[in-house]
């Protein structure tokens, strides 16, 4: 929780970069949202919508960062106070590099030509709102300082790397029972790994939370989950 100061002016600043920081978050999440429905729907118009709303989040990072300077600069803060303002630049790095993931998407919607098995846009779907959940819950964390709710964020992290896993082998497979389905496979394969890549910026800012709360690192004590290099190997056969 950020403490009280005598200056208001100063509490003000900092609630600023939070609500920066809130507003960002809910603006990712929505273009990511949007990007998945688009590649669903073929939907050129709202994929299009989404590559402009990148700069949203541009702008966003750019203020956190122009403002929290100008706080340092001007009221010289340390401690806890110091950890929020470094903490503020971080995640807003964090989360619009959810967006450019999410802008990334939009931008292969007209290479897919939505006809490909609805098993594959399905396990997408199921990718990305695994990944929005535990990107919500640590925006969550964020405005509430919870940080002894941070544990699910590992564990949700392991289920996106193995249903990341597990779409990257139905798409190998689909690759390999029809070359026709290569290019489209592959623009989805991207579109899967910028999805899982989310994941990653939500416990990049889960351990950046925990830091500012605690002064302390979160322990890494697991081991990345991605098992995509273990897929496919020379001489390998899927059945």
């Amino acid at each position: 929780m950020q403490s009280v100061h005598i200056v208001s002016a100063y509490d003000e600043e900092l609630k600023f970069l939070s609500k920066r920081i809130a507003a960002m978050g809910g603006h990712a999440e929505r273009m990511v949202e949007q990007a998945v429905a688009a590649m669903v729907n073929a939907d050129q118009g709202l994929a299009q919508k989404v590559i402009q709303d990148d700069i949203v989040l541009d702008e966003g990072q750019r203020e956190i960062d122009d403002k929290a300077i100008v706080i340092i600069a001007r009221r010289q803060p340390m401690a806890t106070d110091l950890r929020e303002i470094v903490g503020a630049i971080r995640i807003s790095a964090d989360i619009e590099r959810v967006g450019d993931l999410g802008k990334n998407v939009a931008k292969r919607v007209a290479a897919v030509d939505g006809r490909q098995p609805n098993s594959l846009f399905r396990g997408l779907e199921a990718l990305a709102n695994l990944a929005l959940t535990q990107l919500k819950e640590v925006l969550d964390v964020y405005a509430s300082r919870s940080v002894e709710k941070i544990g699910f964020v590992r564990d949700r992290d392991d289920q996106i790397d193995a249903m990341y896993t597990s779409l990257f082998r139905e798409l190998l497979t689909y690759m390999m029972e029809d070359p026709r389905n290569i290019t489209p496979c592959t623009h989805l394969l991207f579109c899967a790994k910028n999805i899982e890549r989310i994941g990653d910026h939500a416990t990049n800012i889960a351990e950046t939370i925990y830091y500012i709360v605690t002064g302390d690192q979160m322990p890494a004590d697991r081991p990345k989950g991605d098992k995509t290099d273990q897929v496919v190997s020379p001489g390998t056969v899927i059945d």
